[in-house]
């Protein structure tokens, strides 16, 4: 692991203070006139010289005829190109001194024999000039801390936790949004393409040091180096959890990524041991894997397995305890003192059992305030799993009947809302437990969004939201095993 970021030759590839581009034009229909204003409208700060044969300007800034004419020598060169011009561009960027390149141009090694001449030769001028690249056939990184974004696709989220390494492209820019709905977002996030310098082992080494990344997810469709894998990863672990998505292991998904980037998967029983071996958690799907890196990156680590649930519904309660059961969670009774303490908030009609099924209560904010307090300091409580139903729509009818106008419910429901909000958030300081919520509800509903923004991760279902909680758990077993067979050896 690296002893400092700044070690890393990926620091000036995702913090660079000027950047040449290669491939932008004054033709908005271009991949590289894409990419050249997906950089420019995060607010990149640095200093941008668009390389262009022809143009003279390009949008709003003076281009340069070659590299060799920039008046400086940028941190950054990237390259949206056609193939055949890539290796005499990136000769051009050594002789200027460059040191950091993102080839995005594909064509290479994925498209077989000549591909594969052709990426060699990449690879003979960056060992000439000492230059690290990633590519080719990548769509670049984002950093949205440092307001870069070199891809495609504008980033629409907010700076975050989770740092990623790729082998897919497009895989990276088709997360923004999906993150963004969840008021999550990337620290870092490195698309590695055919990993013919850069390959996903120095991403992730990077990420490990990266004081922004609480959390890294891998996109694997093979790996290379294995022994540096484990190694790297068993480095990391101590300090921050790595979740891992492969999708090499059945015979369609080797063929897939073999003709994607040229990767070479193996069986999922040998991914299973080097992820075992290296204390990377796997997830199984897409949503799973960003589900695991959510629960990990923004809750405390729980203490146990045992998993309280306050529900206000009979179903989606059983339902819960049903995911629990099948993942090993336990249900605990709970003691006589916190059945005292609940005594007063639940109806004749509710239950003080485990799951904790309130039904109705005639003040809705002590479901967000004093019955998950008392649930929370019960000590047989490592987890509270909540489930939440507050249709903004209801609330802003029912203050409606109380005879304010539609303005007034709307202003005053949004109020509440906001405070119920708040209170859960607050338990979730104070406390040092897991709270973990699951809806039927849209995600994007005033309530659910308010409470995702205020750091309280909430699953569509309690399948996803228990799956979550089982791999944080396994996240701790695993960090002590090698926290202790690091002391051991």
């Amino acid at each position: 692991m690296l002893n400092s970021i700044k070690e890393s030759p990926l620091y000036p590839i995702v913090n660079p203070r000027s950047i040449a581009f290669f491939g932008a034009s004054n033709n908005f229909s271009a991949m590289g006139t894409n990419q050249f204003t997906s950089l420019r409208a995060l607010g990149f700060e640095g200093t941008i010289y668009p390389v262009h044969p022809k143009e003279e300007q390009v949008q709003d800034l003076k281009a340069y005829r070659s590299v060799l004419d920039l008046p400086e020598v940028p941190d950054l060169a990237v390259l949206v190109v056609p193939t055949k011009i890539v290796s005499e561009i990136l000769e051009e960027c050594g002789q200027k001194g460059i040191k950091q390149a993102i080839i995005v141009s594909g064509g290479f090694k994925e498209i077989g024999k000549d591909g594969i001449d052709r990426e060699q030769e990449l690879v003979e001028i960056a060992n000439k000039y000492g230059i690290r690249f990633l590519g080719p056939n990548c769509i670049g990184v984002a950093n949205p801390h440092h307001k870069l974004n070199t891809t495609f696709l504008r980033y629409s989220g907010v700076p975050g936790f989770i740092g990623m390494a790729s082998q897919s492209g497009s895989f990276v820019t088709q997360m923004f949004n999906y993150l963004s709905r969840l008021s999550l977002g990337f620290s870092t996030a490195f698309s590695v393409g055919n990993e013919a310098n850069v390959d996903i082992v120095d991403c992730m080494e990077y990420l490990g040091t990266c004081p922004n990344t609480k959390v890294i997810a891998l996109y694997i469709e093979g790996i290379r180096r294995g022994r540096e894998f484990v190694e790297i990863a068993r480095s990391i672990i101590p300090y921050k959890p790595i979740v891992a998505l492969y999708v090499g292991g059945s015979e369609t998904g080797r063929r897939a990524g073999f003709s994607h980037t040229g990767a070479l998967a193996g069986p999922d029983q040998l991914y299973d041991g080097v992820f075992h071996q290296s204390g990377v958690i796997r997830a199984y799907s897409i949503a799973e894997l960003f589900d695991i890196c959510w629960v990990l990156g923004c809750l405390p680590k729980p203490r146990g397995a045992r998993v309280v649930i306050q529900t206000h519904s009979g179903g989606p309660g059983a339902a819960a305890a049903d995911s629990c059961g099948r993942e090993g969670l336990e249900l605990p009774a709970l003691s006589q003192e916190t059945l005292e303490k609940l005594a007063p908030f639940i109806p004749k009609t509710g239950s003080i059992n485990n799951p904790v099924d309130i039904t109705f209560t005639k003040k809705p904010m002590d479901y967000f305030s004093d019955i998950p307090k008392v649930l929370l300091e019960e000590d047989k409580a490592d987890i509270l799993l909540i489930y939440f139903l507050v249709p903004s729509l209801m609330v802003k009818r029912a203050l409606e009947r109380m005879g304010l106008s539609e303005d007034q419910a709307i202003e005053q429901s949004g109020k509440m809302i906001d405070a119920q909000c708040k209170s859960i958030a607050r338990l979730l300081e104070t406390h040092n437990k897991p709270i973990v919520g699951y809806t039927f509800r849209s995600l994007q509903e005033h309530f659910i969004k308010s409470l995702l923004n205020h750091g309280v991760p909430v699953f569509p279902g309690p399948e996803r939201a228990v799956r979550a909680i089982k791999a944080s758990m396994q996240y701790s077993d695993l960090r002590e095993k090698i926290l202790a067979s690091t002391s051991n050896g």
